[in-house]
């Protein structure tokens, strides 16, 4: 089935890559600063987070500033993702009920700007860990596991949200409901070892999982078991198994609700 989809994507590489730039210029499309914002817009919240959580938490922990970027930098990446990939079929119903083209080139697209902005971020993430005095090894190119791991998460979790937006639209606010649950639960401004007994139920959360690997590479310059490295890549694959399945089970009925 992959490969099926890969050949496709290559078939309509060319509306692909429009596509990808039409989403990404599309962010910021009207703003004054343009791109910019997608370098101000960490740094921003990075500031308002710092100022709040680390007379709470941050007093006692070695970069905390780091250890706060860390996790603002992945849930933010797998909310941009996942949202833009939910409202993909819908916002390019226009196009794939007069087209014939294969549907999930739209999702593919969101997942590859999100992508971008993420990318982005992550230079602003570095040049602060290095002011942060955080001391860079070999091991930061590791990050390259749980990068790939949550875009393959990230694609399985717009599989299942597009397919779902388009039959029930409540799910939108669900899902709202859904990413705010998890953002408490992924321990992104406070330490999750607060919790002593309960910390091994933190590992169900795969945003949290994405996110301790980041701290580990970055600030304390180890690298995961691979047992770590099993459960990164068990719940990317299967959350892109159950994706693929529900995508493929509504694929047909789609073009009767939008």
């Amino acid at each position: 089935m992959w490969q099926e989809i890969y050949n496709k994507a290559k078939k309509h590489q060319f509306l692909f890559e429009e596509l990808v730039k039409r989403d990404f210029k599309k962010k910021y499309k009207r703003t004054s600063l343009g791109m910019l914002w997608s370098i101000l817009s960490p740094l921003l919240m990075l500031l308002v987070m710092s100022i709040v959580f680390t007379n709470f938490f941050g007093r006692n922990m070695e970069h905390f500033t780091t250890y706060l970027f860390s996790g603002w930098a992945v849930f933010n990446y797998f909310t941009e993702a996942t949202n833009g990939g939910m409202t993909s079929l819908i916002a390019n119903s226009d196009i794939f009920t007069k087209v014939n083209v294969p549907k999930y080139l739209f999702l593919l697209s969101k997942n590859i700007s999100a992508v971008i902005n993420f990318a982005i971020v992550l230079i602003v993430y570095f040049i602060f860990a290095a002011i942060d005095q955080v001391d860079f090894t070999w091991k930061i190119l590791f990050l390259v596991y749980p990068i790939g791991c949550l875009i393959v998460f990230n694609i399985g979790m717009g599989l299942i949200l597009s397919a779902l937006f388009v039959l029930f639209r409540d799910i939108q606010y669900l899902y709202s409901i859904f990413t705010q649950v998890v953002m408490y639960l992924s321990a992104i401004f406070y330490p999750a070892t607060a919790f002593g007994k309960l910390l091994p139920l933190f590992y169900f959360n795969p945003i949290y999982v994405y996110i301790t690997y980041f701290r580990w590479i970055v600030i304390e310059g180890i690298i995961p078991s691979i047992q770590f490295h099993l459960l990164c890549g068990f719940y990317a694959i299967l959350v892109a198994v159950i994706g693929a399945a529900i995508y493929k089970k509504y694929n047909y009925r789609f073009l009767y609700y939008v």
